[in-house]
């Protein structure tokens, strides 16, 4: 590989010769040889895009030369506009706790754009990095890398989730299923209220998500090193927020304290602790949906999953809740991450938290997998599956619990009389019902009747 010698206040270091960063970046790739894993497209794509904003703002101030200004902007709108541009940003996850690595990288990359479109030296320090610090940018990127992807990808993803079990709800509200609880049967319910207690859990996980996004949309930006705000201009962090909004389309003001949002990630703690939350109600409707897909013989079989491709590389015929597992699979790295998230929140020492990559790539990460997961479970899973009528009616005809609606007539001792005598001779309990009591087959009936057992309540 063809290489040059550049220099920074270290001193002089070979880096490759066409690379658009320069030494420092060269340093963080020499001293980080960790994961591989670079970090995440939206969190360089936010860095950019505040680098912009900032360059914009600070010509606004006249502390940048306009020109300049321009050439910065420009070189961001030719990186964000290439299908490769990752590729210059190549400095691994697990590198300073501060993100200086990365923010160096962004800074050296559009320097050497903007010198180039500009015909005159621009530097990385003193022009884009100018009224910034690595300690106020990288906190104020992970909540705008979060909010774009919250904004743009889980909020949508979640109603359009909550959508499609609404509309399956009112198609298999006919539907009279056996209600289980501790996975035993219990008092019958119609299919479409299991479903809306899905929606439900959605709904409540969307409310939450809003509700942090004022918080997740305050920003470091403007507190420099510390969260005094030296070397930058007294109103840059009202500016730079105000480009970062016309730029997104999303709200973004200046933090109320800039030490809370320097010294801590407690923001982003919260913004987990709701991804987990949403993974954890993901993974129950996902295990739901296996339960009810069981079988097809052996099982619960109430439903028939879309079979989306086979199940067994030695068992022909076999298809298995593929969607559902993933899902599952989805949940249990979002609360991975969000433990890893905790951890790294607690490193937040006197004037700054020294973990933001880690907190930055798990945070993204969940945001990722919830989005694609979520589509994928509505529209594979949810809106697609079939329901097994006969095999619902088989078990409501044998479920003694039913039993539970004479209780205000006979009372609980002999209704559980009667169940254990249908549970032990394997009968219907209205049949044993009719043996028992007073009442008489047809008014057993209408007590018993399952669809009408699930509007509650008392005649």
């Amino acid at each position: 590989m063809a290489m040059r010698i550049d220099s920074d206040s270290m001193g002089e270091l070979e880096v490759p010769s066409d690379a658009l960063y320069s030494a420092q970046t060269q340093r963080a790739i020499n001293n980080f040889p960790i994961s591989g894993k670079v970090m995440p497209e939206p969190f360089i794509r936010a860095l950019l895009m505040a680098k912009a904003a900032a360059a914009r703002a600070n010509s606004d101030l006249q502390l940048l030369p306009a020109d300049m200004a321009v050439a910065i902007d420009e070189a961001v709108d030719e990186l964000l506009s290439s299908d490769d541009f990752m590729r210059h940003f190549p400095v691994d996850v697990y590198q300073t706790g501060s993100g200086t690595s990365s923010n160096m990288n962004a800074n050296e990359v559009l320097a050497t754009l903007a010198s180039s479109r500009l015909g005159r030296p621009v530097s990385p320090n003193d022009h884009i990095n100018l009224g910034q610090s690595s300690n106020d940018i990288i906190p104020s990127v992970i909540h705008i890398s979060a909010a774009m992807e919250l904004h743009g990808r889980l909020l949508p993803a979640l109603e359009h989730l909550v959508g499609i079990i609404e509309v399956k709800a009112k198609q298999v509200d006919h539907h009279v299923k056996t209600g289980r609880t501790h996975l035993m049967d219990a008092m019958p319910v119609r299919m479409s209220q299991s479903l809306l207690g899905w929606a439900s859990q959605i709904r409540q996980n969307l409310i939450a998500l809003k509700t942090l996004c004022p918080l997740l949309q305050s920003l470091a930006q403007g507190g420099t090193a510390v969260g005094t705000g030296i070397n930058a201009h007294e109103d840059f962090a009202a500016l730079f927020s105000q480009k970062l909004s016309q730029a997104t389309d999303i709200p973004f003001t200046p933090a109320a304290n800039f030490f809370a949002h320097i010294g801590t990630q407690d923001v982003a703690v919260a913004m987990s602790g709701q991804l987990k939350t949403a993974a954890v109600s993901m993974m129950k409707i996902a295990n739901d949906l296996r339960w009810m897909n069981s079988g097809p013989l052996a099982g619960l079989g109430e439903i028939a999953l879309e079979a989306l491709q086979p199940g067994s590389s030695i068992m022909p015929g076999k298809v298995n809740p593929v969607i559902p597992e993933a899902t599952a699979m989805v949940a249990a790295q979002v609360i991975g991450n969000d433990a890893a998230i905790t951890i790294g929140g607690q490193s937040g020492n006197f004037e700054l938290n020294v973990m933001l990559p880690m907190i930055a790539d798990n945070l993204l990460s969940s945001l990722d997998l919830l989005s694609n997961v979520t589509r994928l479970l509505a529209d594979k899973a949810i809106a697609t599956f079939t329901v097994n009528e006969d095999q619902l009616q088989l078990a409501l005809s044998r479920n003694p619990i039913l039993v539970t609606a004479l209780n205000p007539i006979i009372g609980y001792l002999k209704a559980a009389e009667i169940a254990k005598k249908a549970y032990r001779d394997g009968r219907a309990v209205i049949d044993v019902a009719v043996e028992e009591t007073s009442l008489s087959r047809e008014d057993l009936s209408a007590l018993l009747d399952p669809t009408k057992l699930t509007y509650g309540g008392l005649d």
